[in-house]
């Protein structure tokens, strides 16, 4: 009962993002052929909402489900690493047709073969693991 609201958010996000297409792989192909503002425009909404959130946060003193202050921790501020990573997302979210969150939802409507790039994410994210250490930091 204690994650009941979390998962009622995480459902009518889902459908959220299902209703405004915004896991269409259609819309997606539009946005990465600069075709279409509809991507653009949600993904540029969230990232104010997340600005403003944030603010709000901080200013407020807001704690996480375990009851502690959320402090954002400042961010390695190398050109290299945010190119090189978002690169490496952009490729991998063209060639999937899905970032990591709408994939699940993917799955949800329907699309199986989603479990796929879901198990190759799951790979990638533990060879990571593996190997990070010896990454330049």
């Amino acid at each position: 009962m204690k994650y009941l609201k979390f998962i009622l958010t995480g459902i009518f996000f889902g459908i959220v993002l299902v209703k405004s297409e915004a896991v269409s792989w259609y819309r997606i192909f539009e946005m990465f052929r600069f075709e279409s503002f509809h991507m653009y425009g949600i993904i540029g909404s969230a990232v104010i909402t997340g600005i403003i959130l944030v603010q709000i946060a901080k200013r407020k003193k807001i704690k996480n489900i375990e009851g502690v202050p959320i402090h954002p921790t400042p961010k390695d501020k190398s050109i290299t690493r945010y190119l090189l990573g978002g690169l490496l997302f952009g490729l991998g979210w063209a060639l999937a047709g899905a970032c990591p969150g709408p994939m699940y939802i993917l799955v949800g409507t329907g699309a199986f073969s989603m479990l796929i790039v879901i198990i190759a994410a799951t790979l990638g994210t533990f060879v990571y693991g593996l190997i990070k250490n010896k990454l330049p930091h």
